[in-house]
Protein backbone atom coordinates (compact mmCIF):
# COMPACT_ATOMS: atom_id res chain seq x y z
CA UNK A 1 0.00 0.00 0.00
CA UNK A 2 1.57 3.07 -0.99
CA UNK A 3 1.92 6.23 1.67
CA UNK A 4 2.06 9.74 2.00
CA UNK A 5 5.24 11.39 0.70
CA UNK A 6 5.47 9.08 -1.95
CA UNK A 7 5.43 9.53 -5.99
CA UNK A 8 1.72 8.44 -7.68
CA UNK A 9 2.58 5.79 -9.67
CA UNK A 10 2.28 6.91 -13.74
CA UNK A 11 -0.44 5.57 -15.32
CA UNK A 12 -1.98 5.94 -18.90
CA UNK A 13 -5.63 4.93 -19.45
CA UNK A 14 -8.92 5.33 -21.42
CA UNK A 15 -11.70 7.12 -20.43
CA UNK A 16 -15.35 6.43 -20.98
CA UNK A 17 -14.95 8.17 -24.47
CA UNK A 18 -11.40 6.13 -25.80
CA UNK A 19 -9.47 8.64 -24.79
CA UNK A 20 -5.89 7.87 -23.45
CA UNK A 21 -5.30 10.05 -19.86
CA UNK A 22 -2.00 10.61 -18.88
CA UNK A 23 -1.13 11.09 -15.14
CA UNK A 24 1.72 13.42 -16.34
CA UNK A 25 -0.63 15.42 -18.25
CA UNK A 26 -1.30 17.31 -14.93
CA UNK A 27 1.50 17.53 -13.35
CA UNK A 28 2.80 21.22 -12.95
CA UNK A 29 -1.29 22.23 -13.76
CA UNK A 30 -3.58 20.82 -11.41
CA UNK A 31 -3.48 18.76 -8.16
CA UNK A 32 -5.32 15.59 -8.56
CA UNK A 33 -7.94 13.60 -6.41
CA UNK A 34 -7.70 10.12 -7.62
CA UNK A 35 -10.42 7.90 -6.51
CA UNK A 36 -10.92 3.82 -6.85
CA UNK A 37 -14.43 2.60 -6.70
CA UNK A 38 -15.51 -1.29 -7.54
CA UNK A 39 -18.45 -1.07 -9.44
CA UNK A 40 -20.03 1.55 -11.79
CA UNK A 41 -24.07 1.13 -11.03
CA UNK A 42 -23.56 -0.57 -7.74
CA UNK A 43 -25.59 2.11 -5.12
CA UNK A 44 -22.89 2.44 -3.12
CA UNK A 45 -20.58 3.36 -6.22
CA UNK A 46 -22.93 5.83 -7.69
CA UNK A 47 -23.21 7.45 -4.34
CA UNK A 48 -19.67 8.15 -4.46
CA UNK A 49 -19.13 8.79 -7.94
CA UNK A 50 -22.23 10.93 -8.61
CA UNK A 51 -20.81 13.21 -5.43
CA UNK A 52 -17.51 13.17 -6.60
CA UNK A 53 -19.16 14.92 -9.97
CA UNK A 54 -21.57 16.80 -8.00
CA UNK A 55 -18.82 18.88 -6.06
CA UNK A 56 -16.38 18.98 -9.66
CA UNK A 57 -16.56 22.78 -9.44
CA UNK A 58 -15.68 23.25 -5.72
CA UNK A 59 -12.74 20.63 -6.29
CA UNK A 60 -11.70 23.19 -9.22
CA UNK A 61 -11.77 26.37 -7.40
CA UNK A 62 -9.14 24.52 -4.85
CA UNK A 63 -7.01 23.81 -7.87
CA UNK A 64 -7.62 20.06 -8.27
CA UNK A 65 -9.51 17.35 -10.95
CA UNK A 66 -10.99 14.48 -9.99
CA UNK A 67 -10.80 11.39 -11.40
CA UNK A 68 -12.45 7.96 -10.50
CA UNK A 69 -11.10 4.14 -11.90
CA UNK A 70 -12.05 0.80 -12.10
CA UNK A 71 -11.98 -2.18 -14.03
CA UNK A 72 -15.45 -1.56 -15.93
CA UNK A 73 -14.61 -1.37 -19.77
CA UNK A 74 -15.29 2.30 -21.50
CA UNK A 75 -18.19 1.45 -22.60
CA UNK A 76 -20.06 0.29 -19.26
CA UNK A 77 -18.13 3.42 -18.13
CA UNK A 78 -20.16 5.89 -20.87
CA UNK A 79 -23.35 4.27 -20.48
CA UNK A 80 -23.13 4.76 -16.46
CA UNK A 81 -21.97 8.43 -17.03
CA UNK A 82 -24.61 9.13 -19.73
CA UNK A 83 -27.59 7.53 -17.14
CA UNK A 84 -26.12 9.40 -14.56
CA UNK A 85 -25.04 12.77 -15.68
CA UNK A 86 -21.66 12.19 -14.48
CA UNK A 87 -19.09 15.53 -15.49
CA UNK A 88 -15.70 13.39 -14.20
CA UNK A 89 -13.67 11.22 -16.20
CA UNK A 90 -14.51 7.65 -15.48
CA UNK A 91 -11.12 5.77 -16.72
CA UNK A 92 -11.23 1.93 -17.31
CA UNK A 93 -8.38 -0.44 -15.62
CA UNK A 94 -9.46 -3.51 -17.19
CA UNK A 95 -6.52 -5.40 -16.55
CA UNK A 96 -5.88 -3.80 -12.48
CA UNK A 97 -2.48 -2.96 -13.73
CA UNK A 98 -3.02 0.75 -12.03
CA UNK A 99 -5.32 -1.36 -9.39
CA UNK A 100 -2.52 -3.17 -8.59
CA UNK A 101 0.31 -0.13 -8.56
CA UNK A 102 -1.87 2.01 -6.20
CA UNK A 103 -2.24 -1.19 -3.81
CA UNK A 104 -6.21 -1.10 -4.34
CA UNK A 105 -6.37 -4.64 -5.77
CA UNK A 106 -7.07 -6.67 -2.33
CA UNK A 107 -8.34 -10.12 -1.19
CA UNK A 108 -11.32 -9.81 0.62
CA UNK A 109 -14.09 -11.98 2.26
CA UNK A 110 -17.47 -11.25 0.57
CA UNK A 111 -20.19 -13.53 1.86
CA UNK A 112 -18.21 -15.84 2.99
CA UNK A 113 -16.04 -15.99 -0.43
CA UNK A 114 -12.64 -14.70 -0.44
CA UNK A 115 -12.02 -12.76 -4.12
CA UNK A 116 -9.90 -10.01 -4.98
CA UNK A 117 -11.76 -6.97 -5.52
CA UNK A 118 -11.25 -3.04 -5.58
CA UNK A 119 -10.79 -1.60 -2.01
CA UNK A 120 -12.48 1.98 -2.35
CA UNK A 121 -9.46 4.24 -1.94
CA UNK A 122 -9.30 7.89 -2.57
CA UNK A 123 -5.71 9.27 -3.35
CA UNK A 124 -4.80 13.29 -3.22
CA UNK A 125 -1.99 14.10 -5.57
CA UNK A 126 -0.36 17.43 -5.90
CA UNK A 127 0.44 18.75 -8.82
CA UNK A 128 4.64 17.74 -8.26
CA UNK A 129 3.00 14.37 -9.05
CA UNK A 130 3.50 13.45 -4.60
CA UNK A 131 1.17 11.69 -2.86
CA UNK A 132 -0.28 14.22 0.23
CA UNK A 133 -3.13 11.85 1.44
CA UNK A 134 -3.55 8.30 0.72
CA UNK A 135 -7.47 6.78 2.27
CA UNK A 136 -7.70 2.80 1.82
CA UNK A 137 -11.16 1.38 2.42
CA UNK A 138 -13.41 4.38 2.51
CA UNK A 139 -17.00 4.61 3.39
CA UNK A 140 -18.99 6.18 0.04
CA UNK A 141 -21.25 8.18 2.36
CA UNK A 142 -19.90 11.29 3.03
CA UNK A 143 -16.42 10.82 1.52
CA UNK A 144 -16.40 13.70 -0.81
CA UNK A 145 -16.81 15.90 2.21
CA UNK A 146 -13.71 14.95 3.99
CA UNK A 147 -11.87 14.84 0.95
CA UNK A 148 -13.12 18.66 0.54
CA UNK A 149 -11.83 19.65 4.16
CA UNK A 150 -8.46 17.60 3.13
CA UNK A 151 -8.31 19.62 -0.38
CA UNK A 152 -8.66 22.85 2.00
CA UNK A 153 -6.31 21.75 4.55
CA UNK A 154 -3.49 21.57 2.20
CA UNK A 155 -4.55 24.56 0.06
Amino acid sequence: MLKEGQAAPAFVLPDADLEMVDLSQYLGKTKLILFFYPKDGSPHCTLEVTDFSDHEDEFSRLGCTVIGINRDDCFRHADFRDEHGIAIRLLSDTEGTVCKQYGVWQMKEVDGVKRHCIVRSTFVIDNQGVLRHVLYGVNAKGHVREILHTVKELH
